[in-house]
């Protein structure tokens, strides 16, 4: 998932723009009107058809690691309505691609449900990185070059083990927001309105809801073992969408399958500086650090050391010392400071000096800047593994993620020619991937269950999962993280579930795997199968089947 850094707060978001109808109004003073009114027309009608569910099916199938699974793939948009008084109103049409197998008995076939995260981003990479029918080869940890670039059978897929739904957040793939009006202009006013309701922590969940309801009414699902499967932000939605699936809309799911993990925000090592305080986000990203310094050769005391012993030292020291440290304030000794900064250095490959200036406090902007700095380089956030070259090495933190830069064009290119060949649909729609620009607000305040009111501070859906979770004690929660991941470090996932407000009965239903990879773990070819084989593992032992 391509991610922007949002200095102040929010590292892990991205931007949302307007769809076209609300973009800036041609001013001219001399516009013909009869072209004027012509074009009213053109929109209003374009308007009415993204009003209308849509959906396109075709053929195929995929060989996943020695098995040919035959499919019907679904391409297309479905429209949701609005709550309470705009229940029968069109509000939002949502961009989504299933893949059903072909002869399987919907009662004993799984279904999952997976989307990324941003908030702002299209599913893509979920799609055609990880479990599609169709995969994406990019570059390890290197900039991929430019096009003509190779998609492949996935010998991946989850499809051998289950039926896949690719969803997009609102706003973004083929889906628009759709404000009441008449008029091109009428609708651009109440645009605001809308996507205040919908760009938000519970409308976003309860639009997912809608869309999964409706999906297993349509295509006869209901009795079918059910999955979630979300991505960065996408975690933090399955748990508000798990809740309100189970709470409010009587399903109860099999499984919920996170992947880079952050339920917490107040965890969030990028723009920790701005918290004065909030010592824990440097304590959770310290392993992450340390893994990356060791990839890249920053640890003279470690470079004869496996990962996994590097790993254990470093939360060793982070949860114990360093975080007596920061916890101590302005009441540490000047010698215990030192003593600190020096360990941090070997676990961090920053010089001693450095981390004196800092505080002891380093933001994921900062290192990711300075790791690499003396040779001109930035090292990446999604993925720390790779590189690129620094846009301002006097900067304080990094300008841009490698990671995002060296594959964002190769996915984003072969799905929209993938789509439109294969899938047969699409050909006259623009398909967002990310929705950047003006008119993105996103309400990060948050009700949870129980509550009386949404709670102003940092968002915190652990009370959700955990809710779902009693809800329905058979459900099994799957934490999967990269290594290599300094938007959402997997030490902080660990920490999150470690303190999910849930009975000792039901710690049980939690399990873990971790990568050496990155924020989109299946970008490393070994990681992908490895992840593969976890999930399918995971939806095997819990869709209540006998095998």
């Amino acid at each position: 998932m391509k991610s922007l850094r949002f200095p102040l707060i929010f590292g892990v978001l991205l931007l949302c723009g307007l769809p076209a109808f609300a973009t800036a109004q041609d001013k001219s003073d001399n516009s013909d009107k009869s072209a004027s009114s012509g074009q009213d027309d053109s929109d209003n009608a374009a308007w009415a058809e993204m009003a209308k569910s849509q959906s396109s099916t075709t053929q195929g199938s995929v060989n996943v690691e020695g098995s040919s699974v035959s499919y019907d793939a679904i391409a297309g948009t479905l429209v949701l309505d609005g709550n309470g008084l705009d229940e029968h109103t069109p509000q939002t049409s949502m961009s989504y691609v299933a893949y059903i197998k072909r002869g399987a008995d919907p009662a004993k076939r799984p279904i999952t449900f997976l989307y990324n995260g941003g908030p702002g981003s299209s599913t893509v990479w979920l799609h055609m990185g990880a479990f599609g029918p169709k995969r994406i080869v990019t570059n390890d940890d290197t900039h991929t070059p430019a096009a003509p670039y190779q998609l492949v059978n996935n010998d991946y897929s989850l499809l051998d083990v289950s039926d896949l739904v690719f969803v997009d957040a609102p706003g973004t793939g083929f889906g628009r927001l759709l404000p009441e009006g008449k008029t091109k202009e009428e609708r651009a006013k109440n645009f605001k309105d809308l996507s205040k309701k919908i760009w938000s922590v519970d409308g976003d969940a309860q639009m997912f809801a809608k869309f999964i309801t409706k999906f297993i009414s349509q295509h006869g699902r209901w009795n079918s073992p059910k999955y979630l499967f979300g991505e960065s932000y996408g975690t933090t939605r399955s748990a508000v969408l798990a809740a309100d699936l189970e709470m409010e809309n009587n399903v109860d799911l099999n499984g919920v399958i996170l992947l880079s993990q952050i339920l917490n925000f107040s965890t969030s090592v990028d723009g920790a500086d701005m918290s004065p305080g909030i010592d824990m986000p440097y304590v959770l990203a310290l392993p992450t650090y340390a893994a990356t310094a060791w990839y890249h050769h920053k640890l003279p005391k470690y470079n004869n050391v496996k990962l996994a012993t590097v790993l254990q030292q470093a939360t060793q020291f982070a949860t114990t010392d360093y975080e007596q440290a920061l916890f101590a304030g302005s009441t540490l000794s000047a010698e215990r400071q030192n003593q600190i900064a020096q360990r941090l250095s070997d676990f961090t490959g920053l010089p001693v000096n450095y981390l004196l200036k800092a505080d002891l406090r380093v933001t994921g902007g900062m290192f990711e800047h300075e790791l690499q700095n003396g040779d001109d380089l930035t090292t990446g956030r999604l993925d720390t593994r790779f590189s690129g070259p620094s846009m301002d090495p006097l900067s304080k933190e990094a300008d841009y993620d490698p990671q995002s830069a060296a594959i964002s064009s190769a996915y984003v290119s072969a799905f929209n020619d993938y789509v439109r060949s294969t899938l047969k649909f699409g050909q006259d729609m623009h398909y967002n991937a990310e929705i950047y620009g003006e008119g993105f607000d996103w309400d990060f305040k948050h009700k949870p269950p129980g509550a009386h009111f949404e709670f102003p501070g940092s968002t915190n859906v652990l009370i959700d999962l955990a809710a779902a979770m009693k809800y329905n004690p058979d459900l099994k929660v799957m934490v999967n993280g990269g290594f290599y991941d300094l938007a959402t470090p997997y030490y902080a996932a660990v920490y999150e579930q470690e303190h999910l407000p849930i009975p000792q009965t039901l710690r049980k239903n939690i399990s873990y795997a971790f990568y050496p990879s990155g924020h989109m773990v299946y970008a490393h070819t070994p990681s992908l199968k490895a992840l593969h084989d976890n999930v399918a593992k995971f939806i095997e032992s819990t869709d209540n089947q006998q095998h």
